[in-house]
Order: structure tokens, then sequence, then C-alpha cells
């Protein structure tokens, strides 16, 4: 089973290719379609699983779905395990703060 995101992940990484030297390319666009079509399909079932869980808020719903997105996006782009550490702590620390925020913001009314 490919993680969460994957599918999104890729609807981006060939979304940034579309336009490549100023040329449109459809076959990028195509593929970046198909990725964010099986993205909108994966969400939906990821929200069942929230659900079942006890995940209700749409906030919290939807940072654990674009977290899983960019770490999707920076793995599956090859250039994240090339950045250095630091800039890898401070992007999980950037993760970790906003699903902090969304969780205790979720119930604010």
């Amino acid at each position: 089973m490919l993680p969460i995101g994957f599918a999104d992940a890729q609807g981006f990484l060939h979304a940034s290719r579309v336009w490549a030297t100023d040329r449109f390319v459809w076959f990028e666009l195509v593929r970046s379609a198909f990725g964010f079509a099986g993205g909108i399909g994966a969400y939906w079932m990821s929200v069942r699983f929230m659900h079942q869980v006890g995940v209700e808020a749409t906030e919290v719903q939807t940072v654990i779905w674009f977290a899983a997105t960019i770490i999707s996006v920076a793995v599956g782009s090859g250039r994240f395990g090339k950045w250095p550490l630091s800039d890898q702590l401070i992007a999980g620390a950037v993760i970790v703060g906003l699903v902090w925020l969304l969780i205790r913001t979720s119930n604010a009314h």
C-alpha cells in the first residue's frame, strides 16, 4: 500500500514540470492530473479512516493529509535527503508546529 499523500505528491511533482523550459509539456500535465485524481480518492478513504479512529475536526484531517503530502513531495523529489540535517529538522518542526496549532485550535468556535 502506498503512503497517504503519495498520489497528491505525484500531482505536485509533475505539475512543477508542466512548464519545463517555458514550454507546455502535456505528458506532465496528464501525469499530474492522474496524481491529483488518485489523491482525491485516497483522501476520501483516509477521511473515512480518520472518522473511525475519532479524528473529526476538518482542520486536523486536513493538516494530517497535507503533512503527509509535503513529506511525500520532499522524499519523492529525491532532494530531501540532500538537505542539511538542520533544514530537515526545521521542516519536521514546522510540520509538528502546524499539527500542534490545528489540534489546539480545532475546538475553537
